[in-house]
Formats: structure tokens, C-alpha cells, sequence
């Protein structure tokens, strides 16, 4: 059974790999999220997202402005989930858009790093849930042979904060 400190360090190591939460800001658009990519430094908080002026969520937070967020993740693997909350605003320092600047990025913005249309969002994650998926194959086995496999589950969840 891992330790809250060990599902933390599997969600940065999967969310480093597969990169992709889905981002919405709290009581705002009926809970519509985004796909977004995330960055992050050092396997903490923040998190960060490159995204464009005319987004919708960028809109919403409006100049230096700032809401309560919600993330959530899924690895490709579908082992580690994650539902991060925290504090989501619009931070265009130049010094981390030159340290998280790449290839993939560059090919969203026709101006580089200086376009017009370019945001960054900066998501100070303060708390996430977490959870370890087991084998769904060996729970279904389980459910056949009449075990509850529900308690295999239950030490692969934690609350861990990110703050």
C-alpha cells in the first residue's frame, strides 16, 4: 500500500509523462474544463499552461486577476488519476516563458516567445486527491469468484496537499 508521499510523486512522474489535464475555473461556465498542457518544475506546484489571449478562461480572470481552479488527470495508462484545486491566474514572466519555451509550444505561436497572442496561466495547485488504479482485470476476477474488490482500492487513495 503506497504512501500518500509515494501517490504524490506518481502523479508528477505520470503527469511529467502525459502532460494533458483538463482545466476549468470554479462556478464558472457550468464546470466546463479544457484540455490543456501542463508544465511544471521540480515535481511541484505551480503548474503551468500556455495558452492563448482569446481563451476563454484567460478572459475570465481578466488582467492580473485570479480564480479558484479545478484540474483533473488521467495517465494514458489509466493508473494514476487526480483532481488538483488551487488558485488559477494569468503570470506572463518572461523568465519562466524562456525556461518552459519549446518546440511543442513554439508551434502554437507565430511570433515566438514576443506573439502578441501568447498567455500563461499559473495554476498554484494547493491540494490534490490521488489515486493508484489497480488491475480492473484482477478486480473483475475477483467479482467473479465473489470477492469484494473493492478493498484493494482503498489504501491507493490520498489527499495530499501541493502548497
Amino acid at each position: 500500500m503506497p504512501t500518500p508521499q509515494e501517490l504524490e510523486a506518481k502523479f508528477w512522474k505520470a503527469l511529467g509523462k502525459d502532460m494533458t489535464m483538463m482545466l476549468g475555473l470554479d462556478g464558472v461556465e457550468d464546470g466546463h474544463t479544457r484540455p490543456m498542457t501542463a508544465q511544471f518544475e521540480e515535481d511541484r506546484s505551480p503548474i503551468w499552461f500556455f495558452t492563448a489571449k482569446d481563451n476563454a478562461m484567460v478572459e475570465q480572470l481578466g488582467q492580473g486577476g485570479s480564480n479558484r481552479a479545478i484540474a483533473t488527470f488521467a495517465s494514458k495508462g489509466h493508473d494514476v488519476f487526480a483532481t488538483v484545486q488551487g488558485t488559477l491566474s494569468v503570470d506572463n514572466d518572461r523568465a519562466v516563458i524562456e525556461r518552459l519555451w519549446n518546440p511543442f509550444v513554439a508551434a502554437w505561436y507565430e511570433g515566438g516567445k514576443d506573439d502578441p497572442k501568447l498567455a500563461l496561466l499559473r495554476l498554484d495547485a494547493e491540494s490534490a486527491e490521488i489515486w493508484e488504479n489497480g488491475n480492473s482485470l484482477v478486480a473483475g476476477a475477483k467479482m467473479l469468484m465473489g470477492i469484494d474488490p473493492k478493498k484493494d482500492y482503498e489504501d491507493k487513495v490520498a489527499e495530499v496537499s501541493l502548497a
